[in-house]
């Protein structure tokens, strides 16, 4: 299962206080997340994938202290992130076509996106556990319906329908808040 915000934080800031079992199980969470956020991004290998998540783990536990306890974490992370992508492709002398370039130029609106996941976070909460879950990995985390289902272990079927019935559950939330 993966960590929402919240638990990240909380670890993080559990680690800043100096407990090692809490600062240990954040960069286990990590783990997953930064793959699927180089593997959305990164054409390539898996060795590419893999190096940039340990070189990104090694920076959040050197640059810990630079973290501000009343920001989001994710937004923090995943600007570590995008410099440790940037630093690959320059490295490696690697042009990249750019799909969103907002996303990955923008260092100004990690706030406002981190906010925005959060919101979907406080949605996601009130589905059932198993949609949440399935839209998570397959919606956010950037897995496939085959890695859900393994990692679930359910049917991709099942991962599929709980999917389209979720969202369609939170579409309804959505219309209905805005009345």
């Amino acid at each position: 299962m993966r960590a929402d915000e919240r638990q990240l934080q909380a670890w993080m800031i559990g680690g800043l206080d100096g407990r090692a079992a809490d600062h240990a199980a954040l960069l286990r969470a990590l783990v997953p997340l930064l793959r699927a956020f180089y593997r959305r991004r990164v054409p390539g290998g898996s060795d590419d994938i893999e190096d940039m998540v340990q070189e990104t783990l090694i920076a959040v536990h050197t640059r810990r202290a630079t973290y501000d306890r009343d920001r989001a974490f994710t937004a923090w992370l995943f600007a570590i992130a995008r410099y440790k992508m940037i630093d690959h492709f320059r490295r490696n002398r690697q042009h990249v076509p750019i799909d969103d370039l907002a996303d990955i130029l923008a260092t100004e609106g990690f706030e406002d996106s981190s906010n925005a996941r959060l919101d979907v976070d406080v949605l996601l909460d009130e589905l059932p556990a198993k949609q949440a879950r399935v839209i998570r990995a397959t919606r956010l985390d950037g897995l496939s319906v085959a890695e859900t289902a393994v990692a679930g272990g359910i049917g991709e079927s099942d991962v599929k329908v709980s999917v389209h019935r979720g969202l369609k559950a939170l579409a309804a939330r959505i219309r209905g808040s805005e009345r």
